[in-house]
């Protein structure tokens, strides 16, 4: 029964946004509520579980605290996460259990362990407890500094490993976007206009997280538990960018603040030269971008294009399903008929469609700018693979990946 798993929250957020204040302020206002605390911290010395002891929220009768050192939960510890969740939920003394995820860490790996069983290990924890709800914790006072840094984990001395190649600005994006509950904190250290941009920004990046603005890390317990928010699969789908491209009919509108989005869409191949130095030059105004690309040069296969702020990813996503063998062909339209509604006789399934996520854009130059490097009628009458392309060699996926 539902009502007898015990429901978990899990908050997320980059280091400094202020998760240990939210914390420590839970605890202190918790009406009696009986918390277990699982703190996950990279450093060897767990400042935040040190923090957590000292600001009296936690008592030894009716609470736990668990330490989780060197590492983070979507990676090394993620044994040692469900191990010790389900001890205490197997122990039948609290009525919730809190898990402040370290600020380096990636949402949607850590609500997986409470969805599906974990096969490796044999542990299933969705037979004791439920996610309750995915929390992130946005710093207002530093979210553009770091949005707009351009460095790495690695850079500053953050990053989960050596191999840890992750850009500041994506994990903030990762953890936006996946997320039930949005606490925008330090909302006294700027100003009023600065704060609704903001928030507008960030409505805009994940329309469906339920919004709360907080100083000091001063958030009503009832706002974040007990809320019943989390399902995976809207979770996955609630993105701002998804939900833009999903949408039968796009209208343009003009948000307050200037913030908008839009989706670009053609069927015809871009010029891989010309789309390279339309990327060098990448409008400062377009906050976010997703979608998938067909390059003239790579015509088999679509590239993925995600960007937030000044980080720029592009590579393979997946042959089109008019690259496939005919067989391979046939079978995934009969199962999946939606594709047949933008196929082209000659090219198929093969398009450019990009959502566009920005701040006073201007729509109509970046729509004809990226027009302006699609392929000429006399281009698509010569032989494609004589045009030039720049962009990273990168090996080919399994063909069994195929975009849709």
């Amino acid at each position: 029964m539902n009502e007898q798993k015990i429901p978990v929250a899990v908050l997320s957020g980059y280091l400094g946004a202020g998760k240990t204040t939210v914390l420590n302020h839970i605890l202190s206002n918790r009406n009696g509520l009986r918390v277990a605390v699982i703190v996950n911290d990279l450093s060897e010395v767990n400042v935040d579980a040190e923090l957590i002891k000292d600001g009296g929220g936690l008592s030894r009768t009716e609470e736990a605290l668990v330490e989780m050192s060197n590492g983070c939960i979507c990676c090394t510890l993620r044994e040692d996460l469900l191990r010790e969740v389900e001890k205490l939920a197997k122990q039948n003394r609290f009525d919730y259990i809190l898990i402040e995820s370290t600020g380096v860490g990636e949402p949607v790996p850590v609500a997986q362990t409470f969805t599906y069983l974990d096969e490796e290990h044999g542990i299933d924890l969705s037979q004791f407890c439920r996610l309750d709800s995915m929390i992130t914790v946005v710093d207002a006072y530093r979210f553009w500094s770091d949005f707009s840094s351009g460095e790495t984990l690695l850079e500053r001395k953050q990053a989960a490993s050596e191999e840890d190649t992750r850009e500041v600005v994506d994990l903030l994006i990762d953890q936006i976007e996946f997320c039930d509950v949005l606490i925008l904190n330090k909302c006294d250290r700027i100003s009023g206009d600065e704060l609704n941009e903001l928030e507008g920004v960030l409505r805009t990046l994940q329309p469906r997280a339920k919004l709360i603005r907080a100083s000091h890390g001063k958030v009503d317990p009832s706002e974040i538990l007990h809320t019943g928010l989390f399902d995976f699969d809207e979770a996955s789908a609630s993105a701002g960018w998804i939900r833009e491209m999903e949408k039968s009919v796009h209208i343009p509108e003009t948000e307050e603040y200037g913030i908008a989005s839009f989706v670009y869409e053609r069927a015809k191949p871009f010029h891989s030269g010309r789309l390279m130095e339309w990327m060098v030059n990448w409008p400062e105004e377009i906050v976010r971008s997703k979608g998938t690309v067909w390059l003239a040069t790579r015509n088999d296969m679509g590239q993925s294009l995600s960007q937030a702020g000044p980080s720029i990813r592009f590579g393979p996503s997946g042959y089109w399903v008019a690259a496939l063998p005919e067989q391979e062909r046939q079978e995934i339209l009969q199962d999946e008929s939606e594709v047949f509604e933008h196929w082209d006789p000659e090219h198929g399934d093969r398009i450019n469609k990009i959502v566009f996520i920005g701040i006073d854009m201007d729509r109509a130059q970046i729509v004809s700018s990226l027009d302006d490097c699609l392929l000429t009628e006399l281009e698509m009458r010569m032989d494609w693979s004589s045009f030039p392309d720049e962009f990273p060699a990168v090996e080919t996926r399994q063909q069994e990946e195929v975009v849709h």
